[in-house]
């Protein structure tokens, strides 16, 4: 049984449908790379997983368990966290207060102070800035400290819009890092939602290229690399 499936997954805004019957699925302890240009249904996709948007049609489950119309509170109390395209920290609170907001499910302190240990671990400049306000960090630091906060819930698969977004080339390869140890070290479940293809379906093992909302592309994530249509479109080969 997948992780995670989606089937005929159709979501819309208003007339406009961003996603339309997309399938996919994701094992138990996979990276999975949702990759294309702007305004594909990436992002949406992500929404709908996580239940900030509903989809018109189709469905999707998680551990086998339907979640297609569940509250957002519901899918991360089981296992599912996002970390949102933005970062969308809180500027004026310390970078310790932003990673606390991402464990109001955890209720056990030894728990969430395990978090933070393996948080502080694969980050050590989270830890390094932990007493100062999120808003006086840069780019690459406010996306580790992101992504650290949806980490914070102790969730079963984590999901990543566009990680490497604005960062210097130096950073970004710091943060590809720590996604290969989250997944290797935790076991966890990865979504990586990325318009660096070329960084997403190299840290991946299974790949999803869309357009204007459908699947054109699947399979592993070197097999996408090596794709003729996927490098003319996406890579600049």
């Amino acid at each position: 049984m997948p992780m995670l499936e989606a089937k005929n997954l159709t979501v819309s805004y208003g007339r406009l449908e961003a996603v339309r019957k997309v399938n996919f699925q994701i094992e138990a302890g996979q990276i999975v790379a949702l990759v294309g240009s702007n305004g594909a249904g990436k992002s949406t996709t992500l929404k709908s997983i996580i239940g900030l948007l509903i989809p018109s049609s189709g469905s999707i489950s998680f551990e086998g368990q339907d979640i297609t119309r569940m509250p957002s509170a519901s899918r991360v109390r089981a296992g599912i966290s996002l970390s949102p395209e933005g970062r969308r920290l809180f500027g004026r609170m310390t970078v310790l207060d932003n990673l606390l907001t991402g464990s109001h499910i955890v209720t056990s302190k030894t728990v969430r102070d395990r978090i933070l240990d393996e948080i502080y671990t694969i980050f050590p400049r989270v830890k390094e800035r932990r007493h100062q306000l999120a808003g006086s960090l840069s780019g690459g630091e406010q996306q580790m400290v992101a992504i650290g906060r949806a980490m914070m819930a102790d969730p079963k698969l984590l999901m990543l819009d566009e990680p490497s977004l604005g960062i210097a080339p130096k950073i970004v390869a710091e943060i590809a890092h720590a996604i290969e140890r989250i997944n290797q070290e935790k076991k966890m479940s990865i979504i990586l939602v990325e318009q660096n293809a070329r960084l997403a379906l190299r840290l991946s093992h299974q790949a999803y290229a869309l357009e204007n909302g459908e699947i054109i592309r699947s399979g592993k994530g070197e097999e996408l690399l090596a794709d003729p249509y996927v490098q003319k479109a996406y890579l600049g080969v």
